[in-house]
């Protein structure tokens, strides 16, 4: 298990106040808190070793040497084989977009391209532009009573003229862990590619590309304690083989061919510590890096599954709550701690800026989940998602609070 004091410590935000209270940050689904480690590489590398690549001298070699430890640490947070496939970028919207006009250069009218009505928008938009290229776009269906993938739809979806399969590792809105490896299966046995969103996953767990047999997954950094980074991870034949648009000097091997531009050094830089703060978290295990970042996350993930279901027991006491997604006690192990929810007679807004007020984070809106939102009917929903240095006293809090609204 995480001890949420000892990770506390190392995030200097958890230390502000609103009217003589600690704040509780339950908006992490939008972007989480950064412990030291992140900011102490961002601040050194601007401090001692700005410059751009290439250079016959010493901040330029730092800046290389730096880019492959960034590399590096990557690939052992996400599994890769090698450095050589772990691709920096704007965000992971940016990414998928530039992934998606790549692919669209090899594909012909009437190929297909699934993704999942469970699906943040990223992992949409980036498919659906392609249809006025005549690729078709079709989807798995969700079961609405518990927000879960309806994998009997895959099945129908998958076609010997499917591409590309698209789909979320979490969902970012109902809070829903899909099984990945059996999408990536039958992807694969219908011989077209399998690309996961994992921005919403990467905070809650250990992500491992071999095992969940993926050819392409995407992150942002800041959803798991970083700095504003996207990241692509792609198996080296895969990056490869596709024309990605780039400048001459770039080369055209991976991962150069697929990164536009001077990139954010100093970003790198605070992603090193990131990641360095996550393996911190099991200091004492045997084994390198990549063995210590995993018993970090999986001991990460059985933390929160304390904090889920505290919370959702709390939540189901109040009259006039509807949550969305998993509520389950035996399922919890399928969610991460995100919870969407409606109160009875309050618009999301008024209970987001009621507990806002009170010093309590959260989020009301669509989430830029779309999809999901309109199968289940409605347009918007209250959202709070916990990390590992939350803890079950600040639930408590929250739940004395949302019931206060829920009775007003």
């Amino acid at each position: 298990m995480i001890d949420p004091v000892r990770a506390r410590g190392h995030f200097p935000s958890l230390s502000r106040s609103q009217d003589g209270r600690p704040v509780l940050y339950f908006d992490n689904p939008a972007g989480t808190q950064v412990p030291q480690e992140m900011m102490d590489g961002f601040i050194h590398y601007l401090t001692n070793s700005s410059a751009n690549v290439g250079g016959e001298f010493a901040t330029s070699q730092e800046t290389d040497r730096l880019i492959g430890e960034a590399r590096a640490a990557t690939a052992d947070f996400l599994g890769a084989d090698s450095p050589s496939e772990i691709v920096f970028g704007q965000n992971m919207t940016s990414l998928t977009f530039h992934f998606s006009h790549a692919l669209a250069r090899t594909l012909r009218p009437g190929d297909e391209i699934v993704t999942t009505r469970l699906e943040h928008d990223a992992n949409v938009s980036p498919w659906l532009a392609l249809v006025e290229q005549g690729i078709v776009v079709r989807w798995i269906d969700i079961h609405r009573e518990d927000g879960t993938l309806d994998l009997e739809t895959a099945e129908a979806a998958i076609t010997g003229r499917t591409k590309l399969v698209a789909a979320g590792y979490a969902s970012n809105v109902l809070g829903t862990i899909n099984d990945v490896r059996c999408l990536g299966q039958m992807a694969h046995a219908a011989g077209a590619l399998f690309f996961v969103d994992a921005v919403h996953y990467a905070p809650h767990g250990p992500i491992d590309v071999q095992e969940i047999e993926c050819d392409l997954l995407v992150c942002s950094s800041y959803k798991f304690f970083g700095p504003h980074l996207g990241i692509l991870y792609g198996r080296y034949e895969v990056l490869g083989s596709l024309p990605a648009y780039h400048v001459r000097p770039a080369g055209d091997e991976p991962p150069d061919k697929w990164e536009t531009g001077t990139q954010s050094h100093e970003s790198l830089a605070a992603l090193v510590g990131t990641i360095g703060y996550l393996e911190g978290l099991s200091e004492d295990v045997g084994g390198g890096r990549r063995e210590r970042l995993r018993c970090s996350m999986r001991n990460i993930k059985n933390y929160e599954r304390t904090l889920s279901e505290h919370l959702i027991a709390g939540m189901r006491a109040i009259g006039g709550i509807t949550i969305y997604g998993i509520t389950t006690p035996e399922w919890l192990d399928r969610r991460v701690p995100t919870v969407s929810f409606l109160l009875k007679g309050v618009s999301p807004h008024d209970a987001a800026k009621s507990l806002g007020e009170q010093g309590i984070f959260s989020w009301a809106g669509n989430h830029y989940a779309i999809e999901p939102l309109r199968r289940l009917g409605i347009d918007a929903t209250q959202r709070i998602g916990l990390v590992h240095y939350n803890t079950v006293e600040e639930i408590d809090r929250f739940l004395v609070a949302l019931e206060r609204i829920a009775r007003a």
